[in-house]
């Protein structure tokens, strides 16, 4: 069985990552550009002024990405790039640069997917309030209208929010990423409820308005608990901490955020554990948080785990397998999460971001040698063709990330690229990897 013949192979990135240009033609700063400079939170105080100079270099990537085979390009777009204040006055400039890219993309035989939102949200609303103000969702939508209308006509895939546990619980709770912040549960539940509310809304208004038929989803992490062994009550004990509330917290739940999006209701375990400070809603706005999805994305890295007696998480024993950013290697999560995710919620499965962090360099013969990843990838999507072998309705696969770039609060030393990216001359090499996967993409997965 394997991949489906019309299996979307693809790459990703993200704009904050890549694109630099932080100020130039209009755009306004994001809580990225604000927040985390010369504070001593970011590695080495880097920014993302220039990062990866994408903004200038596209048509140079968008041919490196063509050379690899590349079908789909997942790109994000940045709020305050398309709408400096985040509302209000549009940016022509900044709508422009993306125009262009998507023509540039069709151009080169390669299709884009769109990211609504990647985490680098507009510092001037965050001044007023951010996710927290009631009118938040309202000024999501009117960001999402104006993309909509005008990249519509050429784009037919979309992305609302991309791991909105990480810039809920990264940002607003363990304060390690932009903005930098740890509220209380009760605060983190609102603006929960209000980006689930921005979803439904841009899910609604891109159904109803876009001007090619639309693919929807939103891109959640989705790590599982991979069963200890492949008995049924293994099977079903992985399962159950998998989706369950007091095993992954609040803001890292999967059930938190995919509940009310696919089934229209919050857990019930939520209820128990958050009483009073669950969110009040109608019953209007959950129809509106479950608009129908299209498909599941979602972001799998590594499998989740419980920290044992020793005090080791039980995948992460010391000696094993683990990439740069010390996740550890487990293939088996890219079977296990889309046959939990499918068996819970019925979608079909798309693989928004894998891939893994790297010690990469240049080497003497002027290429970039990294048989670990290759390795890695190679593994990881024959347990994702398994999944498929085993009936599980998969869309496509989104290696994450089409080149080494800005890695948030790590800064650039985490490389993670199918291109390795010399940072300091912006000059790009396509890594071995990147050659290997365009051979994945040509036999549509059968060389593995």
């Amino acid at each position: 069985m394997g991949f489906s013949k019309d299996f979307m192979w693809g790459a990703a990135s993200a704009a904050f990552q890549v694109e630099g240009a932080w100020n130039e033609d209009g755009k306004g700063p994001s809580v990225w550009d604000v927040c985390g400079r010369n504070r001593g939170i970011i590695k080495y105080n880097e920014t993302g002024d220039v990062a990866c100079d994408h903004y200038h270099r596209y048509k140079e990537d968008v041919a490196l990405m063509k050379e690899m085979g590349l079908k789909y390009y997942r790109f994000s777009i940045s709020w305050p790039r398309v709408i400096a204040k985040g509302t209000g006055e549009v940016n022509p400039k900044g709508l422009q640069f993306y125009s262009d890219l998507v023509d540039e993309l069709k151009a080169n035989g390669i299709e884009p997917m769109i990211s609504l939102f990647h985490w680098d949200y507009p510092y001037a609303l965050y001044q007023k309030g951010g996710w927290m103000n009631p009118d938040s969702s309202d000024w999501f939508l009117e960001y999402t209208k104006v993309v909509v209308d005008a990249l519509s006509d050429r784009v037919s895939c979309w992305i609302t929010f991309n791991e909105p546990q990480c810039f809920i619980g990264c940002g607003y709770e363990a304060g390690t990423h932009a903005p930098f912040l740890q509220l209380n549960r009760k605060d983190l539940i609102t603006m929960t409820h209000n980006v689930l509310l921005a979803h439904g809304k841009a899910v609604k208004y891109i159904r109803e308005h876009a001007k090619t038929k639309a693919e929807i989803s939103f891109a959640p992490i989705a790590p599982v608990y991979i069963p200890e062994n492949d008995s049924k009550e293994a099977i079903e004990e992985a399962r159950r901490k998998t989706f369950s509330m007091r095993e992954r917290g609040l803001t890292f739940g999967l059930t938190w955020w995919s509940d009310p999006v696919i089934l229209g209701k919050y857990p019930e375990e939520a209820y128990e554990l958050f009483g009073d400070d669950m969110p009040v809603y109608s019953e209007e706005d959950m129809k509106l948080i479950s608009q129908p999805l299209d498909f599941y994305g979602m972001n799998v890295y590594y499998s989740e785990a419980n920290r044992m007696g020793d005090g080791y998480p039980e995948n992460r024993w010391q000696g094993r397998g683990h990439t740069d950013v010390d996740w550890p290697l487990a293939p088996e999560v890219l079977y296990w999460s889309p046959k939990f995710m499918y068996e819970r919620y019925g979608l079909p499965i798309m693989i928004t971001e894998n891939g893994m962090a790297g010690l990469d360099w240049i080497h003497l013969d002027g290429k970039v040698h990294d048989t670990y990843r290759i390795d890695f990838l190679h593994r990881y999507l024959l347990e994702y063709r398994r999944a498929a072998e085993d009936g599980i309705p998969i869309k496509g696969y989104m290696q994450w990330s089409v080149m080494d770039n800005m890695e948030w609060a790590l800064g650039y030393d985490k490389r993670f690229g199918l291109i390795y990216v010399d940072f300091l001359t912006q000059e790009r090499t396509i890594k071995d990897s990147g050659y290997w996967y365009k051979e994945v993409i040509e036999t549509n997965g059968e060389n593995l």
